[in-house]
């Protein structure tokens, strides 16, 4: 298998379809991530970048001239992005799912805003019911970023208590939680798993 693009691209210049393949599945992944911001759409991106290929193949002669296929590719794939929104501009359906697209992903995020703001009003309430040696020791590590041997020694316990705590402290947590019919999200879980 060949991983230097200066081969890949030799070796697909002269019609090596497996080379093809390995360039198209070294940068596939980048190159969709890249689509999908601008296109806001995984089906339009993926096809934008089937699109892209296929030139990238029909001229495959001239990929000895390119001299860094990563800028290279996202020239083609920003082209190819520009005559779809071109062509989405005159078709009312493509419009209509483009806009879709990008009013759903705006509402996921201001969805995303309220739920994190409103977990982390449930993830206060929790800690309001911890000691204060447990709140202490609970915001030296999650909001300080302290060891537990750096909270012990600031706080003149043994590493032994702030471990036990905290692990009582997060157990308390994730009780209050379930209680209230909340499932971690990837915010919580990030606080409660540091």
């Amino acid at each position: 298998m060949m991983s230097n693009d200066y081969e890949l691209l030799y070796e697909t210049s002269i019609g090596n379809e497996v080379a093809f393949s390995q360039l198209f599945e070294k940068h596939r992944g980048k190159l969709f991530n890249y689509l999908l911001r601008v296109t806001k759409s995984k089906e339009i991106s993926e096809e934008i970048i089937m699109d892209v290929f296929m030139k990238i193949w029909m001229g495959k002669e001239l990929l000895t001239d390119v001299k860094n296929f990563e800028a290279f590719l996202c020239v083609v794939a920003k082209n190819k992005s520009m005559d779809f929104f071109r062509v989405a501009a005159r078709d009312e359906r493509l419009q209509k799912m483009v806009g879709n697209r990008i009013t759903q992903e705006q509402e996921n995020q201001t969805e995303n805003i309220v739920l994190e703001k409103e977990y982390k009003t449930i993830l206060e309430q929790a800690l309001l019911k911890l000691s204060p040696q447990r709140k202490q020791i609970f915001y030296l590590s999650r909001e300080q970023g302290l060891t537990h041997d750096q909270i012990a020694k600031h706080l003149n316990l043994s590493r032994n208590t702030v471990r036990n705590t905290m692990a009582e402290t997060l157990k308390h947590i994730r009780v209050f939680l379930k209680k209230n019919d909340i499932v971690p999200s990837v915010l919580l879980l990030s606080i409660l798993l540091k």
